[in-house]
């Protein structure tokens, strides 16, 4: 993740890959085992090309391509030199001792979220969530300003039909087709995110998200520190709610539930973080170097005390 965003200079729009198809339920599951299952990331790429990628996914040749797009933009796999990988994300959701292979918990689709919409990966939703300041929106909202952008960078081969397609794309896979049977497979509009106005008009949902567990919240400020400024020991309050890719935007916070959480951080850490506020100055410290292993472990005991509590 860069800080600059869309506009750094050396990168590549993206409006396609999904082949028109929203991200349905049970696809990343499919991606991931069928990767895990592959001897090696040479021949993990070919799970989704052979003759036989129709049969193993039950689904059309161009799903099967979309079922990449999503699974690898979600950080399910992840792209290498060798091929395709899968990723710890991956593990900790479908691996045999996975902890939501159905994803079920909300804490799962708060993580995909911020692995779509924190990076400029996906040009449409990284503007939709960091750069879009508005309230409702009909598509044309979204789509005029991206072609400006667009043509102020230089970006080659970026038709105005090809970005109204990405961005329907997007506003199915978090609000499902309107009046169709498809909102029930949308996997992200459980979190309520964008939201439909009537036929043409959708909202951005901003203000306190209850469904967001701290311990996402808390790995999602570590990875937004890590790509902003990683060499700097405090972050201020400002860049955490409002900075290109930060928790604040990507989850549509409003400022009070954002504080409510950073003055949880220090418990929720381990101590690694801390809240301040001193002389008017809000910010963020870091106290230990960070640590994916605490982390990791705090989202899967999130993981395991969820469905625990399902199965009592």
């Amino acid at each position: 993740m860069n800080a600059q965003g869309l506009i750094s200079d050396d990168y590549r729009p993206s409006f396609s890959g999904h082949e028109t198809f929203p991200l349905r339920y049970g696809w990343l599951q499919k991606a991931y085992h069928a990767v895990n299952d592959a001897p090696s990331a040479k021949h993990a790429v070919h799970v989704f090309r052979d003759p036989d990628s129709i049969a193993r996914f039950g689904v059309g040749r161009n799903m099967v391509g979309a079922i990449r797009y999503w699974a690898t933009a979600a950080g399910i796999l992840e792209e290498s030199s060798d091929g395709l990988l899968t990723t710890w994300l991956g593990a900790m959701l479908f691996d045999k001792n996975g902890t939501d292979p159905y994803l079920e918990e909300d804490a799962s689709l708060w993580l995909l979220h911020w692995h779509l919409a924190a990076r400029p990966r996906l040009t449409s939703a990284y503007w939709l969530f960091n750069e879009f300041r508005g309230g409702s929106f009909v598509r044309q909202d979204i789509v005029s300003p991206l072609l400006k952008l667009a043509q102020e960078r230089g970006w080659s081969r970026v038709a105005s039909t090809t970005v109204d397609r990405d961005l329907q794309c997007l506003l199915r896979t978090y609000i499902g087709g309107r009046g169709s049977s498809e909102a029930g497979e949308s996997i992200l509009a459980e979190l309520g995110l964008i939201r439909p106005m009537d036929k043409y008009r959708s909202r951005l949902s901003r203000g306190r998200k209850s469904t967001l567990p701290n311990s996402v919240f808390l790995y999602c400020i570590n990875e937004f520190w890590e790509n902003f400024a990683p060499e700097q020991a405090t972050m201020s309050f400002e860049n955490a709610a409002y900075g290109r890719g930060s928790p604040g935007r990507v989850f549509l916070l409003d400022e009070d539930d954002i504080v409510d959480r950073l003055e949880q951080l220090e418990s929720i850490s381990d101590g690694t973080l801390a809240w301040s506020e001193t002389a008017g100055l809000r910010q963020i410290i870091r106290r230990k170097p960070r640590s994916l292993k605490i982390e990791r472990r705090i989202l899967r005991e999130t993981l395991m005390r969820a469905r625990s509590k399902v199965a009592a």
